[in-house]
């Protein structure tokens, strides 16, 4: 049940920040269903591999090197699915950001409603 909210939060979360016009564009709400489904794989199997790679940077900068991660793991979302698309870094940098911070508010919502 826990992957099926983290699911729908991913999913409001790319919906919310494909509407703020960041360069972080979806062509049909399948795109970003897709997105949310392939980031979530992304997380679960890519991303604690460079987290652990790039333990000693993340030190350094006391966890925001983890942003850049983030930013990385949603440019590789969209990489691979067509008609979802990340127009450079900084937009993948500050929809991870926005992708965060309204994920982890659904996740909340969904939780405890």
């Amino acid at each position: 049940m826990r992957w099926l909210t983290v699911w729908i939060a991913s999913a409001a979360g790319l919906a919310v920040i494909t509407h703020l016009n960041l360069g972080v564009t979806a062509v049909s709400t399948e795109s970003v269903i897709v997105a949310a489904l392939v980031l979530g794989l992304v997380n679960t199997i890519i991303r604690p591999v460079v987290k652990l790679l790039t333990l000693p940077i993340n030190l350094l900068t006391f966890g925001l090197f983890g942003l850049v991660i983030n930013a990385l793991m949603l440019w590789l979302v969209a990489a691979v699915v067509p008609g979802f698309a990340v127009a450079g870094f900084g937009a993948a940098f500050w929809g991870a950001l926005i992708l965060s911070v309204v994920s982890g508010v659904v996740g909340w919502v969904i939780r405890y409603a």
